[in-house]
């Protein structure tokens, strides 16, 4: 075992990244190429370091499913364009990673099966044994469930140590930092608070659905270095745990 392996805190995890972050953090629309590079180098470092991980990208840049049934949409149909749109950002970061040399599999709970693989659980897991970053697209497959749902789905099913979720903020506050200026930053937070004050970041069915089987959730800026600093186990952002 090298030293930095013997390093990580984590060695095998879920990273969430939502459909904004490749849009280079402007709140626009579609993929930014440099935004969609550089995630792929740091993405690359971390599979360097012995890390398997696991990846569930957003589609929020491309469509969002629950912004077109707010605005008349049927639910379920819309939750399924949104599906899409998580496709066509994981083939991306497919390509993006493939192109620094990473072997990467794209798995879809969707059949799409000319795009991608079909979603198969102890295939994921023999992928990622193999070296494999693997990108789970099409959230769970079903309308109503968030990709952040997704993620903590498929972290429990592959056994993941943690689910990290990289986003635009420094993690959880205890009130609205953008409408409350003396807003604090928590280092740590029980599920249970989480839940009660509806602190939002992360969706509260993922949230209950870890809360279930004891999977620490880790949430950070997605900034330069941030995902790897993680899995080396420095104290960034806010972790959600039993502890709190």
């Amino acid at each position: 075992m090298t030293n930095a392996a013997a390093a990580l805190k984590y060695r095998r995890v879920i990273i969430k990244l939502s459909g904004e972050a490749l849009s280079g953090g402007t709140g626009g629309a579609g993929i930014d190429t440099a935004t969609l590079k550089a995630t792929a180098a740091e993405l690359g470092e971390v599979h360097g370091s012995g890390v398997q991980v696991g990846l569930v990208v957003g589609g929020g840049n491309i469509f969002r499913g629950l912004k077109g049934a707010s605005e008349g949409m049927d639910r379920a149909q819309s939750d399924y364009m949104g599906m899409l749109a998580t496709v066509i950002n994981a083939l991306a970061l497919q390509d993006a990673l493939e192109r620094r040399g990473i072997p990467t599999r794209v798995m879809t709970a969707i059949e799409i099966r000319e795009v991608a693989e079909p979603y198969i659980r102890r295939r994921a897991m023999h992928h990622l044994d193999r070296g494999h970053i693997v990108i789970f697209a099409a959230g769970t497959g079903n309308p109503y469930f968030s990709t952040d749902t997704a993620a903590a789905l498929r972290a429990m099913e592959i056994r993941a140590e943690a689910l990290l979720k990289a986003t635009k903020v420094d993690g959880i506050y205890d009130r609205d930092p953008v409408r409350h200026e003396g807003a604090t930053l928590l280092k740590s937070v029980a599920y249970e608070r989480f839940l009660s004050e509806n602190l939002k970041v992360m969706d509260a069915t993922a949230v209950a659905l870890c809360r279930e089987n004891g999977l620490p959730i880790r949430v950070f800026k997605m900034a330069d270095g941030n995902i790897k600093r993680v899995c080396l186990g420095d104290d960034v952002g806010t972790i959600v745990s039993d502890e709190g």
